[in-house]
């Protein structure tokens, strides 16, 4: 074992540098092993139980952290060397073992050179495993008129060596390994063809690279395809994160427990859709203040005993936001204070912006907890590795999380305007675009359905990020953003919250929360509309509907609607700048707002 110390930020232990991921540091190639490997001592066990409940049990610990300069007895992560396989950057001699020198550890050949990680490793198609190239084999395989009987029986495992010559051509045509025992010598033009390592007989382990051998439980068909050991395609990671809230019952839900506990709900459910059936859910509606289809519907569920669970995270979030602004200042305090703006706090606000606002939320205070489930290699389509690997069925699954503090604003949008404006059937046609684009690509289901109200919110979430960087004092990236757009559920949602949060307990500064007074937000939101009302890239951009990552956003660009990759919920897909300001016959959501903000300063 060779002691390398190195600092990573607490969030890169999530990603990019997670379980699975491969990590350059100080010229080495290193790779994080599966959590099985920590010691639980140095690990921290962190509590979200709503998160705990969504990933379906287990524990959630964070890495070891140190405040000054680390020493021999800090608390670290281990790391794994891969690719084992290196080259001196002198005489180009491969090697797999680190030198010991009278006990000590040199990354160095025999000539003084340095031993450089080789660029490419073995990743399989489906199975999501990695392994080194066995480049000893490889470069004694190939074409049959090359493997001659000294090629096929020879033994010189020390020498080979990694090549640069031109001799051969360009790019990968000139990077050879060859051999100085039989004289073999192989471009690794040879190495990355389509099924190149199958014909060599080169199969994949099964395993990952931190796993002993043997350790696979099944043996893995699938075929290697070598890449290089940077690729972004090499690590896909699954994230999930929680804001750790009180968490609100949905009115649904509350109504439901209100329609059962109703004198006369016994006889409605006795009647089973009888001839009364419809009179007395007009009595118990009457008195509830609900619909008799609302009260028809929990008695022919009340045969099903089936409780009615949040359906995801996001449903306890959005109720609990709701409830906090109804309720106005916060007294509670805890780690998520909200202080409401709605109803007569919007009254001096243009007409046009309380139509289509419902509320507005402070957000002092607040806890998200962030934690890796596990990963991917090559393609979303291949098999998912868990972050804990330990296969002892009396062991709990550890899961690297880390928990953040921070602020930001929440913003909910009134629902009756909402649904009579994706109502309109050229609304409909245009999010169908991407409804349809989702449906085809085989890996894009992962993402929220765009359907009109959250294609809308998600640009504006957009729009808003890239304004409040210059007024906030955070920088774009800096900034998140949360989604809640349904319209296929009992309790409708429609809301954006925009939050930042850092890794000390003490939170952030302040610098966002104090932009979610309506006097500061609406400017801002107006100003973040006036700004796309017109790209750079116009009129391409606002014409276009095929733009993005798999064609998966509309009228949106580096111009106008993206923002970092890492602040973005999808990855910056599922946006269209027509389904808020309109264009091209189709009505935007505040399109009517910017035109009487614009008029009323025309007037005046």
């Amino acid at each position: 074992m060779q002691k390398i110390r190195h600092d990573l930020r607490l969030s890169e232990t999530i990603s990019p540098f997670g379980v699975g991921a491969i990590v350059d540091i100080r010229g080495e190639s290193l790779i994080a092993p599966d959590t099985s490997w920590w010691d639980r001592r140095i690990a921290p066990e962190i509590t979200c139980e709503r998160l705990v409940a969504s990933i379906g049990g287990g524990v959630l610990r964070q890495p070891p952290t140190h405040a000054d300069r680390p020493g021999s007895d800090t608390a670290s992560l281990l790391y794994w060397r891969f690719p084992a396989w290196r080259f001196c950057e002198r005489c180009g001699k491969l090697s797999q073992l680190t030198r010991s020198d009278k006990g000590r550890w040199r990354n160095s050949c025999d000539c003084g050179g340095s031993l450089v990680p080789m660029r490419y490793v073995a990743v399989c198609e489906t199975g999501s495993h990695a392994q080194d190239v066995p480049w000893f084999k490889w470069a004694h395989r190939g074409s049959d008129a090359g493997v001659t009987e000294e090629v096929r029986h020879c033994r010189a495992y020390k020498k080979l060596r990694f090549e640069r010559s031109t001799r051969h051509g360009e790019g990968l045509a000139s990077l050879r390994v060859s051999c100085g025992g039989c004289k073999r010598s192989r471009s690794l033009a040879e190495l990355v063809g389509k099924d190149a390592l199958l014909r060599d007989g080169i199969r994949c382990d099964g395993r990952q690279p931190w796993e002993r051998e043997g350790a696979a439980a099944v043996v893995c068909e699938s075929h290697l395809v070598a890449v290089q050991r940077g690729a972004t395609g090499n690590y896909i990671a699954e994230r999930v994160s929680a804001l750790d809230i009180p968490e609100g019952t949905p009115r649904s839900l509350e109504t439901a427990d209100k329609i059962r506990a109703h004198d006369l709900y016994e006889r409605l459910v006795a009647d089973n859709g009888g001839p009364r059936s419809e009179q007395i859910a007009g009595w118990i509606a009457e008195e509830l203040g609900a619909t008799p289809e609302a009260v028809l519907a929990v008695a022919l569920s009340a045969s099903e005993d089936v409780d009615s669970p949040l359906l995801d995270l996001k449903d306890g979030e959005w109720a609990a936001f709701v409830n906090k602004i109804e309720a106005g200042h916060d007294r509670v305090g805890g780690d998520f204070v909200v202080d409401g703006w709605a109803g007569d706090g919007l009254a001096e606000e243009p007409a046009e912006l309380r139509r289509v606002l419902a509320g507005i939320g402070q957000v002092r205070r607040v806890r998200e907890v962030r934690a890796l489930k596990g990963f991917r290699r090559h393609s979303p389509q291949a098999d998912f590795v868990p972050a804990d690997l330990d296969r002892d069925p009396r062991h709990r699954s550890v899961y690297p999380a880390i928990e953040m503090f921070g602020e930001g604003i929440f913003l909910r949008f009134d629902e009756r305007t909402l649904s009579e404006w994706e109502s309109d059937p050229a609304v409909r046609a245009r999010a169908n675009i991407l409804i349809e684009r989702r449906a085809q690509s085989p890996w894009a289901h992962r993402l929220d359905a765009p359907e009109p109200r959250f294609i809308a919110l998600h640009t504006i979430a957009h729009l808003l990020i890239r304004r409040l960087a210059f007024a906030s004092g955070y920088s774009s990236a800096s900034l998140q953003e949360r989604i809640y757009a349904n319209s296929d559920r009992a309790d409708k949602t429609a809301g954006i919250l925009v939050y930042t949060a850092a890794g000390d307990a003490q939170g952030t500064l302040g610098g966002l929360v104090r932009l979610g007074e309506p006097r500061h937000l609406f400017p801002l939101l107006i100003a973040a509309l006036d700004d796309a009302d017109v790209c750079s890239n116009d009129p391409v951009c606002i014409e276009s509907d095929r733009q993005g990552s798999s064609q998966l956003n509309l009228s949106a660009c580096h111009g106008c609607g993206l923002i970092s990759e890492t602040s973005c919920e999808t990855g910056n897909r599922l946006l269209d700048r027509q389904l808020v300001l309109g264009g091209s016959e189709v009505p935007g959501l505040l399109e009517s707002l910017l035109r009487a903000v614009r008029e009323d300063a025309g007037e005046r």
